[in-house]
């Protein structure tokens, strides 16, 4: 980040470049003006200096001696008649930052710096300044939880019995010096918001089945002021009963102005951490409501607690408006956490948006997740820093920059999330003065992180008069007696005209009528004044003011947004608008600030487009939105979603371990589904592979409405792995049995073709056998003597005898 000095540096170039700009070009927005006095001229622009030199600019215009500072110089205007104030910046305390809460006396904690400074500012002239916040380790804790107890929170009342001593050890882990009290409500004892019949002033659940007794209604009941002493809280809790209400929001805004407000009854410490935990089921009153019951006093702001410590004004006025709610929080620096259930999200979700300083958490339906929710809330709220203005007056243009924890300056961000505790961030602060406010008018400002006590205290001063007004000459012989000599000027009695008020009105003549014109052959006074003693004398006009040498200038004849000059964000100055600081533009519509474009995640346009004029323009393709978050149809819309998923089902990834999962990445509402249905039209399913080697799928769907909601299996998809002794078993018995069976099917065929042999023998043998008489080839033989023989034909020898 640039130092101070730099930054001075870098304005006077600035400037310097500016004066060459328009030296070079031919407008010199200086002597272009209507200025007739030193003060007039400083407000033209802060480039302009005006010289108070007696001798200078004889023969030429009064306005002549307004001019750059480097024109009057080269002109002969000596160094010590010119008037030329500059911004300047005088640190009044400084002092470091604490690095913890405890062990110190509390006046010494120290979260931000520096505390106190002054600015001498000149019209139009932008000066900066730096300040650092720091988030202390170990600093006091004050919680003040309030109770809904209306009757459907009966069980919640039965769940938080011993909240004390669970929720004290948990916060003994952040800090060693927390306190708690306790605090209920349910709503105005009054119709129709209650049941006022006799017969249910005493016990408002008389012939209610379900639970026949419970104690009258009432607004807001403080039962316990702030204390370490976890028992007493346990103690008051015990002794609690619901009461009943008969319609279905509660008054709870009551409750929490008065817990803000009556600071003293409640014990909040000025030197610790404000939480205020605010616990219901249902949807509070909100302002107006009270008309239904006839209550039409607007809510005063203050404090109305009776020696019963119960709220004495229920019946008496309407109920608080959020931008009264707002208010008194951030006044008494109180941190307010909304613990709702699911169905009631959303609509919390959006009074965080219109409440500073505020969170939501969901609370289970029995209030079981209390202490985590009051952890994960209070660590969420010690992750980030932003910064707000009080008392800013109307005449200052105020423009931030963050620095956190990367070191990347954020233009337009007063706003830092995802820090550690003991971390500091640095934010640049540009001012500008846009008038001059009346004389010996006081201002300052306040720079406050929202929830912090600490503080930035700015006194303010306007360098609007000029130093050679102390020695203003009346009825001077310079000005022939008829006229103030202030600033080497004559400022003339009414009815005197002239360098020397050597004129009266109305004389004129041809010589005189050359110099009203801007150019041979142009009107004289340009059509819109007269030409009086060399001078022109503009018109006064309906629509604004003329001006210039020759009434060539005005202020109205600029560029106009919905029919407001300038958009209401500049000056008009001779048909050119002259922006405030934080917008450009023909006609000042466009905001240099990128605040409302920065998406949760800390990207501009989400990395899906470009900020113009403070709106994100989307150039990914089906990518929408304010700052074009939203986009199913995206390659990396399943990625942004998946930190998410893991955060709410899985408990593992990044934003689990910051414990930021519902304030920065879990914007959308997610629904947990046994079985995924992918047919809804527009869902976009995802599937990804957990670091435990299990398949997750979950679907994406934006609706009509805008609003996200992310469908996702209950449990991913596990498979176990293959267990190595079946696999082998497996192995060995499929090869054995596929031995078996090869050798099965060899036996087989040679049992086939052993016994179609066998059959083929058998024939062959049957054909075989027949009588020697009847063998066709017999011959009985020639000799007596002959050899019989005995023929087998499957002997292998032949038995004869000689006969």
């Amino acid at each position: 980040m640039c130092s101070p000095a730099t930054r001075m540096w870098r304005a006077a170039v600035c400037c310097w470049m500016l004066t060459f700009l328009h030296t070079s070009s031919g407008l010199n927005v200086c002597m272009s003006g209507s200025a007739t006095s030193c003060e007039e001229c400083l407000l033209i622009h802060p480039s302009c200096a005006w010289c108070a030199q007696e001798d200078f600019g004889r023969g030429r215009t009064l306005n002549s001696r307004c001019d750059f500072f480097q024109n009057l110089h080269k002109r002969g205007c000596g160094s010590r008649f010119v008037e030329h104030p500059t911004n300047s910046m005088t640190v009044r305390q400084d002092m470091p930052l604490s690095s913890k809460g405890s062990g110190f006396k509390q006046y010494d904690v120290v979260q931000i710096r520096p505390q106190s400074l002054s600015l001498s500012l000149r019209p139009g002239q932008q000066t900066w300044f730096d300040l650092q916040v720091r988030q202390v380790e170990d600093y006091p804790v004050d919680l003040y939880y309030l109770m809904d107890l209306s009757l459907s929170m009966k069980d919640d009342l039965d769940t938080i019995r011993n909240l004390g001593t669970k929720l004290a050890e948990e916060m003994a882990k952040l800090t060693s010096n927390f306190r708690m009290g306790f605090g209920t409500f349910v709503d105005k004892n009054l119709s129709p918001f209650s049941y006022t019949a006799p017969k249910y002033q005493e016990n408002p659940c008389n012939g209610y089945k379900l639970f026949p007794n419970c104690v009258p209604t009432f607004g807001f009941r403080h039962i316990l002021s702030l204390t370490d002493q976890v028992d007493r809280f346990n103690q008051e809790v015990q002794k609690q009963m619901v009461s009943r209400n008969r319609d279905a929001p509660e008054g709870g805004f009551d409750a929490i102005l008065q817990a803000a407000v009556c600071k003293e009854e409640i014990g909040w410490r000025k030197e610790a951490y404000h939480l205020l935990v605010f616990a219901t089921d249902d949807v509070p009153h909100l302002a107006l409501d009270g008309r239904l019951g006839g209550l039409v006093r607007p809510h005063d702001g203050r404090c109305h607690l009776d020696d019963k410590r119960e709220y004495n004004a229920s019946t008496h006025m309407d109920y608080p408006s959020l931008a009264l709610l707002g208010e008194k929080l951030a006044e008494n620096n109180i941190f307010l956490i909304f613990a709702v259930t699911k169905r009631l999200y959303v609509i919390y979700k959006d009074f965080t948006a219109l409440i500073p300083g505020t969170t939501v958490e969901i609370l289970d339906q029995d209030s079981k997740n209390v202490i985590q929710l009051i952890i994960t809330a209070y660590s969420n709220i010690r992750s980030k820093v932003e910064l707000t203005v009080w008392d800013q007056p109307e005449d200052l243009s105020l423009s931030f920059s963050a620095t956190c924890q990367d070191g990347q300056p954020l233009p337009g961000l007063r706003k830092c999330t995802d820090l550690k505790i003991g971390d500091t961030v640095s934010f640049n602060v540009s001012v500008e003065a846009r008038s001059c406010p009346p004389r010996r008018t006081d201002h300052s400002f306040t720079i406050r992180p929202v929830g912090f006590k600490d503080r930035l205290q700015v006194a303010v001063d306007y360098q609007c008069d000029c130093g050679c007004t102390q020695v203003a000459q009346t009825n001077s012989s310079l000005c022939s007696s008829i006229g103030t000599y202030k600033c080497g000027n004559c400022q003339c009695d009414p009815g005197y005209l002239g360098a020397r008020c050597e004129c009266q009105e109305g004389e004129a003549g041809s010589g005189h009528m050359a110099a009203c014109r801007e150019a041979e052959g142009k009107q004289v006074c340009s059509g819109r004044g007269e030409c009086s003693c060399n001078q022109c004398l503009c018109y006064e006009s309906e629509f604004g003011k003329i001006y210039g040498t020759f009434c060539e200038c005005d202020d109205f004849s600029c560029a106009r947004h919905k029919g407001v000059l300038c958009s209401g964000r500049g000056e008009c100055h001779c048909g050119e608008c002259k922006c405030h600081v934080g917008y450009v533009g023909d006609n000042c519509n466009c905001s240099t600030e990128t605040a409302s474009c920065m998406a949760d995640d800390g990207q501009l346009c989400s990395g899906r487009g470009h900020c113009v004029c403070g709106r994100c323009q989307c150039t990914q393709p089906g990518a929408f939105g304010d700052a074009c978050q939203k986009c199913p149809t995206c390659p990396d819309a399943c990625d942004s979603k998946r930190e998410c998923v893991e955060c709410h089902l899985l408990k593992s990834g990044h934003p689990s371990d910051n414990q930021t999962c519902q304030q920065r990445v879990c914007k959308d509402e997610i629904v947990t589904v046994d079985a995924l249905k992918t047919e809804e039209p527009g869902a976009v399913l995802c599937v990804y592979k957990t670091d435990d080697d299990c398949v997750m799928k979950f679907t994406y769907l934006e609706h009509a409405s805008g609003r996200a909601v992310l469908t996702a299996l209950r449990e991913a998809e596990c498979s176990g792995g293959p267990d190595a002794l079946m696999v082998l078993l497996a192995v060995v018995g499929s090869i054995l049995l596929v031995g078996v069976i090869l050798l099965a099917a060899w036996k087989m065929v040679i049992t086939v073709h052993d016994r179609r042999e066998f059959a083929r023998f058998q024939s062959a043998r049957s054909r075989a056998r027949y009588e020697v008489a009847s063998n066709p080839l017999y011959k009985q033989p020639a000799s007596a003597a002959f050899v019989e023989l005995d023929f087998d034909p499957y002997a292998k020898s032949y038995n004869g005898a000689v006969h």
